[in-house]
């Protein structure tokens, strides 16, 4: 249990992996290629939890990985038989010297995520002692358990085929850093943190769904009120999950029209929507920025 959720991201991100920038509200993908002049990558936004019934892929996910030689991924996760490094995250996503939750939110919120634990099925003693960002990921887990939406992600369907296929596989960010932005989520704004992801929990079901049918038709509108709106309530997190990723991840995809290798990006689609986002970052430097 506790080494799939950590193979997981925060319920906040998850409501936000379905998101899209697009001026045709239904696009046919979520798959973009970027070019600059004659040379040119492609772009795809991801899924990082994906139920079976949603395979196989939008026919332009196969298209842009056919004709790239590698793939570029958000970060390559710890191997869950390396059993030193999973403590030690469990340890990096744990309050120290005795401390949990219910030091740093109020009486009825703490009232309120028992609640809902309690719902799921599982005991708060148990989880309580998670900072706030992986005991959101924790009850993401459950959640997604609970309402049959379980499965393989788009990453990490690729990651799979790229390495049976011999083509080379880079990364943004490595493991540690996202462990460190996980246990760092909701740090100083506990109480207001929860509060917001127990709201957007009471619907979880319809609301996963309907992002995952949104970003399969490529409805930008939708993703938009349904994934990144919410998150426009917490700037802080918004900047640390996207914004700040999103100048960083630019940088390195400049350099990748310096080779001659044509690379198949894949990331999070939050990642590709609003005025920060990677996409609109490409526009602003002259790229030319086509959805497939």
């Amino acid at each position: 249990m506790q080494n799939y959720a950590i193979n997981k991201i925060t319920f906040i991100t998850l409501t936000i992996l379905v998101s899209l920038l697009s001026t045709n509200v239904w696009a046919k993908s979520s798959v973009w290629k970027v070019s600059k002049g004659n040379n040119y990558i492609y772009i795809g936004g991801t899924v990082h939890i994906l139920p079976l019934a949603e395979f196989p892929l939008p026919e332009e996910f196969e298209q842009a990985y056919k004709d790239s030689d590698s793939i570029v991924l958000e970060a390559k996760l710890p191997d869950e038989s390396d059993f030193a490094a999973q403590i030690q995250m469990m340890q990096q996503m744990s309050y120290s010297n005795g401390k949990n939750i219910s030091d740093y939110i109020s009486k009825n919120t703490y009232q309120q995520l028992n609640q809902y634990v309690a719902s799921l099925g599982a005991d708060l003693k148990m989880l309580q002692q998670f900072k706030p960002g992986f005991l959101v990921t924790m009850l993401t887990v459950l959640e997604v358990q609970r309402a049959g939406l379980a499965g393989e992600g788009v990453d990490n369907f690729y990651s799979k085929q790229a390495m049976k296929d011999g083509k080379a596989i880079a990364y943004f960010e490595t493991a540690e850093f996202q462990m460190n932005m996980i246990a760092n989520m909701g740090i100083g704004n506990e109480n207001k943190f929860i509060e917001s992801n127990l709201k957007q929990m009471k619907d979880f079901k319809n609301l996963f769904t309907g992002l995952i049918a949104a970003w399969r038709s490529g409805n930008a509108q939708q993703l938009n009120k349904l994934a990144i709106k919410p998150m426009e309530d917490d700037p802080k997190t918004l900047k640390l999950m996207l914004t700040d990723r999103n100048k960083n991840w630019v940088q390195d995809i400049n350099t990748m029209f310096t080779d001659k290798d044509r690379e198949f990006v894949l990331v999070g689609v939050a990642h590709l929507v609003g005025n920060n986002s990677v996409l609109s970052l490409l526009k602003a430097q002259g790229y030319r920025v086509e959805q497939m």
